[in-house]
């Protein structure tokens, strides 16, 4: 396989054995609670921001949608 193709496939093997991990061992942060006060920041962090269709995002990135 030349360099090209293994580049293009390797984001993919990398998300997959992610996947596979964390199906095999659950997801480690899954029990635990946000503290409150990240809570109000995250909240304040994205009420501030106005939701973009997906749509809107493919186009301006130039794919199809």
């Amino acid at each position: 396989m030349t360099k090209a193709v293994l580049d293009k496939f390797k984001p993919l093997v990398v998300e997959l054995v992610e996947q596979k991990l964390v199906e095999l061992l659950g997801d480690p942060d899954a029990h635990l609670e946000l503290r409150p006060e990240l809570k109000a920041r995250l909240r304040k962090a994205y009420g501030k921001r106005d939701a973009v269709p997906a749509e809107k995002v493919a186009r301006q990135i130039g794919l199809k949608w």
